[in-house]
């Protein structure tokens, strides 16, 4: 059985004789050693193996070894002389499992531009930026289940297919079955992939008291920037017997302990990304961890905004949704550090968030982070059965096909309240990646779903 590189830089454990296995980062010769760079994926390091010309092998395939051309080493390890690494692996035999054709294979050792990389995304997790990445995105998405597992949630798997349009705004991707006509369709309804589990995430909550769902959602938009996808995935958790506050608590907390977690189990990634693609990464993580976040309300946003000499692109002005060019100004130059922004105008605002007493706002909230803008949205969701169905008619939603929600109103209703985390941007936040297609391993977006 091989050992993880990781498991063997971390344990040092000199004159164990091991196996390793992996990808040929980089091969330089010395007089009558060859020094193999090998990377397992496992983390950010390489493992330097060094390969005498007495093995069997050495002139016919170790001598001519280069990038990509994957390797599977026996040897001993030893305490390295070379500044930078604590030990090193004395080869006694290297077996060549594949070849990469040096005047092809793609990645070499330079640095890449994140846009070429995007252009080759079956090779791209192989370099230490896009690996990092990808082993940040698994810490996060272990951190969020380890969250609401011990807050006792439970996880609900709601549908990927779905009649129901949860933000009403009909970007929605239809999915027909071959041969599906208009008067029969397959599902009974007119379906499509999901924009949200939220409404689904209420049924369980009105049940089981907290749930969450964690998976994919889609979005047919029709925008080509490096803020958006056509398929994300979204942490949507829903709690019964909850108000804004309470709603507002739990994704604090939420936000603050899977950044923490990053923070204690990801350093060399963390590293590289301070250093290559944001400075000052790390401290910022520290600082929202540490930090109580502002409060304010959208009535009160609106008003700061107005007052700053900053030129916008878009207008500020009470009514229209705040821009993402808005909320970083909260973040990044007005309060410098994530802001709560509260209490919405309800005509910018889901038919399913609940009209405050003015019947002007409804009780929802976004945590906005500095670099992201919107990192969280949520509400308190509206439970009166009056107020929710003129909510819906007025919105021009038929209410015999949301009758099953209406239900939860009519039977035990309960103040509640939820929010979605796009994963994607949680990623970017901690990554410091400008672009969310850096964030995912396979984008999806206008014209382009490599793989």
């Amino acid at each position: 059985m091989a050992t993880r590189i990781k498991k063997v830089l971390q344990d040092k454990n000199v004159a164990t004789c091991i196996t390793v296995q992996g990808w040929i980062r980089t091969r330089r010769d010395t007089g009558s050693f060859s020094f193999l760079e090998v990377n397992d994926g496992s983390c950010l390091a390489n493992l330097q193996v060094l390969a005498g010309e007495k093995l069997a092998n050495y002139s016919e395939e170790i001598n001519k070894l280069s990038a990509g051309c994957s390797v599977v080493v026996t040897g001993t390890l030893q305490e390295s002389p070379a500044k930078g690494q604590d030990v090193e692996l004395q080869a006694d035999s290297v077996q060549v499992l594949g070849w990469a054709d040096p005047e092809t294979y793609p990645l070499q050792k330079k640095r890449h531009s994140l846009e070429f990389l995007r252009s080759i995304s079956h090779l791209r997790p192989r370099t230490n930026a896009l690996g990092a990445v990808t082993r940040v995105r698994s810490r996060l998405s272990f951190a969020v289940q380890q969250f609401f597992h011990t807050h006792d949630f439970t996880q609900i798997h709601t549908p990927v297919i779905t009649t129901s349009d949860c933000e009403g705004a009909g970007e929605m991707f239809q999915v027909r079955a071959t041969g599906e006509t208009t008067d029969k369709p397959f599902f009974g309804l007119q379906a499509g992939l999901t924009v949200s589990g939220q409404l689904q995430a209420e049924v369980y909550a009105l049940a089981l008291g907290q749930v969450y769902t964690f998976g994919p959602t889609f979005r047919a938009e029709n925008s080509n920037t490096s803020r958006h996808l056509a398929e994300f995935w979204m942490i949507e958790p829903e709690m019964a017997f909850c108000d804004l506050s309470c709603n507002i608590e739990i994704a604090t907390d939420l936000l603050k302990y899977v950044l923490q977690d990053v923070l204690d189990n990801c350093q060399e990634d963390l590293k590289l990304f301070d250093a290559f693609i944001e400075k000052g990464l790390v401290e910022k993580l520290k600082n929202v961890v540490t930090t109580d976040f502002v409060h304010i309300s959208y009535t009160e946003a609106v008003a700061q905004l107005s007052k700053v000499s900053e030129t916008f692109e878009y207008a500020v002005e009470w009514g229209i949704d705040l821009q993402s060019e808005h909320e970083r100004y909260l973040t990044e130059k007005l309060y410098k550090c994530p802001v709560i922004v509260t209490d919405y105008p309800s005509s910018i605002k889901p038919f399913y968030m609940r009209v405050s007493d003015d019947g002007k706002t409804v009780a929802a909230m976004d945590i906005l982070v500095p670099g992201i803008g919107e990192i969280v949205g949520g509400s308190q969701r509206e439970e009166r059965l009056d107020v929710l169905t003129q909510r819906m008619t007025d919105a021009g939603i038929d209410l015999k096909e949301y009758d099953w929600y209406l239900d939860l109103r009519r039977y035990g209703t309960v103040p509640h309240a939820g929010f979605g985390l796009g994963f994607e941007r949680l990623v970017q936040f901690a990554t410091g990646m400008s672009n969310i297609r850096e964030v995912i391993p396979f984008p999806r977006t206008p014209g382009s779903a490599p793989c």
